[in-house]
């Protein structure tokens, strides 16, 4: 028996195709990483997780599961110590809002968006594939 995994794609948990088969436009230049059990990410809630070398912070909200930089484009701080709520963080400092799903802010001071990151959970742990460097 194969197991599926789950997927954010476009701001939805969808089932996926079994495990060892890589899906049509896939890359393998970021390979999935094994982070933190589901159960660590708290419902409207975040936390901080690193991947390979980069500050994750790994947000839940609506049933949904998102990883982007954990990063204020603004104000340089951890997003994943600010609020989450209906698809967004908020940053603690200066209160700017990032959408999970595209990293966009949703108002100011901020006015870059911040990366985000295809993110999966497979037998209840959440993996995150975050890019190499660019050279």
């Amino acid at each position: 028996m194969r197991l599926g995994v789950w997927e954010n794609e476009g701001g939805r948990v969808g089932k996926r195709a079994p495990l060892g088969l890589e899906q049509p436009g896939e890359s393998r230049a970021a390979p999935w990483v094994p982070t933190v059990p589901l159960a660590d990410v708290p419902d409207e809630g975040a936390t901080h997780v690193d991947v390979a070398g980069v500050p994750v912070c790994l947000a839940r909200s609506r049933g949904v599961v998102y990883a982007i930089l954990d990063e204020c484009s603004h104000g340089r701080v951890r997003l994943s110590e600010g609020e989450v709520a209906d698809g967004a963080v908020e940053c603690w400092l200066h209160g700017s809002t990032f959408d999970l799903g595209t990293g966009a802010p949703k108002c100011p001071p901020a006015t870059a968006a911040v990366p985000v990151y295809p993110v999966r959970v497979v037998a209840d742990v959440v993996e995150v594939a975050v890019p190499p460097p660019a050279r």
